[in-house]
């Protein structure tokens, strides 16, 4: 193994033994030569590397093998074929308080788990006073573990993890609990590791913290590796995956035939499918209107015209929806707007608003409407609501709306204060 490494994936494969009932996993036992059952591969023949120092992402669906690898890296699981290098010592955050005892006191449990890392009843005397500054729960520590809120409980056994000083540090997923100012302090404490030479593997579905915290990543799907490359250029593919590539090439192709016919092209033939269908969308939004008009379909697009819920921090982007009428409406008004998760409106607009020229609606005629802006807000998730209304004989008129139909979520390198980045440019003369 080279010395610059800190862990080598060499041909990996991981096989579990599926069973269709418990009674088959006997009947093989008892009957040599019989096949009861039928083999999954939650690894396939997976390589990589990750260099000392490094801060190395892991991303990719649900059952793409992330926490396998991880699993086997650290030794709970043994690989059916290949091998797996590591030098140094290893801390995991896999599972945290998986070795906890709920009837134990906290500080029972501290040197209980301490013990069974390797370390002395002294050296974890040592470590208490740093472990409890961490954790910040308190007297709560001298009381049963079964009595904490489910945050004291991750609080402790997150700063338990970290008291140790690994070569390799392994986390999976375990900043996805607390409450945002737990995360921030433990993302510093993980940077204070690394800064003292240790290598970081991390794995996460917030994108956001694989931009900004990871030198490369590798991207797994379905057991195999994708790709291994900066973590922009993964996070990219793996709005792709998530999509599906073919579909997102598929919905391209569909919004330029409708393009086409919005600008007086040549009819074509429509495909099937939904532009909405390559998106996570809200099962429960609110829907009312006169019916005069319906939003048929909608899509979400990234500054690479690819149909997707997520998009980078300043970036361009764009809303677009078709709508069919039902009836002749004189001047509709297309409109969007932005939400946070609490029901704030942050942000939308309409046509009348934009001062944009929109013809009459005709009667089984239908439109696309594209709204293309930068995307200003900090990291996070968003609602998006989309409606068509207008003016009937002066009277106001919501022909359809749909609140809430979709989220936007936006990846961020960095995060001010409030909803949007101003973008502010700094001097400072002495």
């Amino acid at each position: 193994m080279d010395e610059n490494l800190a862990v080598s994936v060499k041909d990996t494969t991981k096989i579990y033994n599926l069973y269709q009932k418990p009674i088959d996993r006997l009947k093989e036992i008892l009957l040599p030569g019989r096949c009861y059952h039928t083999e999954h591969y939650a690894l396939n023949h997976i390589s990589f590397d990750v260099k000392r120092g490094e801060f190395l992402g892991i991303i990719g669906t649900n059952g793409s093998g992330k926490s396998t690898i991880l699993k086997i890296i650290t030794g709970v699981l043994t690989p059916t074929k290949g091998t797996v290098e590591t030098k140094g010592r290893i801390s995991a955050l896999l599972e945290l308080g998986a070795g906890f005892n709920m009837e134990y006191t906290g500080m029972e449990n501290l040197y209980m788990n301490g013990s069974m890392m390797g370390y002395s009843r002294q050296e974890m005397e040592a470590k208490i006073p740093e472990i409890l500054e961490f954790a910040d729960i308190g007297d709560y520590v001298n009381q049963p573990v079964k009595s904490y809120s489910s945050g004291m409980f991750v609080r402790l056994a997150f700063a338990l993890a970290i008291s140790v000083e690994p070569d390799i540090l392994i986390v999976d997923e375990a900043l996805a609990v607390g409450d945002v100012f737990f995360q921030t302090k433990c993302y510093q404490r993980i940077n204070e590791i690394r800064e003292r030479g240790a290598t970081v593997i991390l794995v996460t579905h917030s994108m956001g913290s694989i931009i900004k915290y990871c030198d490369r990543v590798v991207l797994l799907n379905k057991g195999n590796v994708i790709s291994v490359g900066e973590p922009a250029e993964m996070v990219d593919l793996f709005k792709k995956i998530l999509t599906s590539k073919e579909e997102s090439q598929d919905m391209e192709t569909k919004l330029e035939k409708e393009q086409d016919e919005a600008s007086g092209q040549e009819k074509k033939t429509a495909m099937e499918g939904h532009w909405k269908d390559a998106l996570a969308n809200n099962p429960d939004y609110l829907e009312y209107g006169d019916g005069k008009a319906e939003i048929i379909d909608f899509a979400l697009l990234d500054d690479k015209n690819q149909i997707t819920n997520t998009i980078m921090k300043n970036a361009e982007f764009t809303i677009r929806m078709k709508v069919r009428f039902f009836d002749r409406i004189e001047n509709p008004i297309f409109a969007y707007t932005i939400k946070d998760k609490q029901g704030t409106e942050l942000s939308g607009t309409n046509t009348l608003v934009e001062k944009c020229s929109v013809p009459d609606g005709e009667k089984g005629k239908e439109v696309v409407v594209s709204f293309t802006q930068n995307a200003v807000f900090q990291g996070g998730e968003y609602l998006i609501s989309l409606g068509c209304t207008g003016f009937c004989k002066g009277e106001f008129q919501v022909h359809q709306r749909l609140y809430d139909v979709t989220m936007l979520s936006v990846l961020s390198e960095k995060d001010g204060v409030g909803f949007f980045d101003l973008n502010s440019r700094i001097s400072i003369q002495a």
